[in-house]
């Protein structure tokens, strides 16, 4: 800080312009300080769930602090996990796998919650639509549930966690059973831990349901009012994922016919010296030869071995 000495004086001033009464106070502190008093202000706050430390106990009854707490999760039990799946699948287009994973668990954790329950009363009308609506909400819930669990399989795919990928898969299909990213990702973890009978039962179920046609919803009403012929003509296959099935099944297959090539070869190896070994003590005992079996290697001087 600039200072100017006068002579006559002998007193030191400065030539900066003193800080406002309401910053001075400031000056006291270090940087890392004024950042920590700065993250007590939901402006600055980078986590709504800090909780202060050291002696600002009153920022934890700070009234905007709690009403961005309470605006974080506000809304249905559907509208808060849509929130978490959608921010789970930008995660997912950036390939922040760990990221994702966390949000379409905050989104499953979500729809476990008790929903909130009206204290007023309603007449008999009301309680009918209230059962309507909540009727479509769940089936809200169950649609955004089963699309999370099935994005958190390909999250655990990518991060090699073959057997979370399969209980994940499985939520997925009890959820909707014609659920063909489940059979597709299902299958991939299979072969991962080369269980390739089951990857291909699951690859071939999944290629069984991509196989069935899809009716277009273009024009709904011209196309129930056609007679069954024409309305077969607007049915068609989805070839593009039908395609990616076909590929998938034949690379399990390739890969569990050499795992089963493999198998046999291993097996004809550990029965052939099985079959040697046998031979040899017949051999011995035939010759009346004794084997004793002992820890120490024999010495075999300058004998060889052919």
């Amino acid at each position: 800080m600039p200072t100017h000495r006068d002579a006559s004086s002998n007193t030191t001033t400065t030539t900066t312009p003193s800080l406002p009464p309401v910053m001075d106070s400031v000056r006291s502190h270090t940087a890392d300080e004024i950042v920590q008093m700065m993250k007590r202000t939901p402006l600055f706050m980078t986590n709504l769930q800090e909780t202060p430390t050291g002696d600002d106990e009153a920022a934890e009854e700070n009234i905007q602090l709690e009403a961005l707490r309470a605006l974080q999760y506000e809304g249905t039990r559907a509208e808060v996990a849509l929130g978490f799946k959608e921010r789970g699948n930008e995660m997912v287009a950036e390939k922040r796998w760990k990221d994702a994973k966390e949000f379409y668990t905050k989104g499953i954790v979500a729809l476990k919650q008790t929903p909130k329950q009206s204290e007023e009363p309603v007449t008999s009308e009301d309680a009918e639509r209230v059962r309507e609506g909540e009727e479509e909400e769940r089936e809200k819930e169950k649609k955004i549930e089963e699309a999370c669990y099935v994005n958190r399989a390909l999250c655990n795919l990518e991060l090699k966690n073959y057997r979370s990928t399969l209980t994940d898969t499985s939520h997925t299909l009890h959820l909707f059973p014609q659920n063909t990213k489940a059979h597709y990702r299902s299958s991939l973890a299979l072969s991962a831990l080369t269980r390739y009978p089951e990857a291909l039962d699951t690859i071939t179920r999944g290629l069984a349901l991509t196989s069935l046609p899809n009716t277009t919803t273009n024009n709904t009403s011209s196309s129930s009012s056609n007679p069954p012929h024409q309305q077969q003509q607007n049915i068609f296959p989805s070839s593009a994922k039908h395609q990616a099935f076909r590929t998938l099944y034949s690379r399990i297959s390739a890969l569990k016919t050499a795992h089963d090539r493999k198998e046999a070869q291993r097996f004809t190896r550990a029965a052939q010296q099985k079959k040697e070994h046998e031979d040899l003590n017949a051999a011995l005992a035939v010759r009346g030869i004794k084997v004793r079996m002992t820890a120490k290697a024999p010495e075999m001087e300058d004998a060889r071995i052919f």
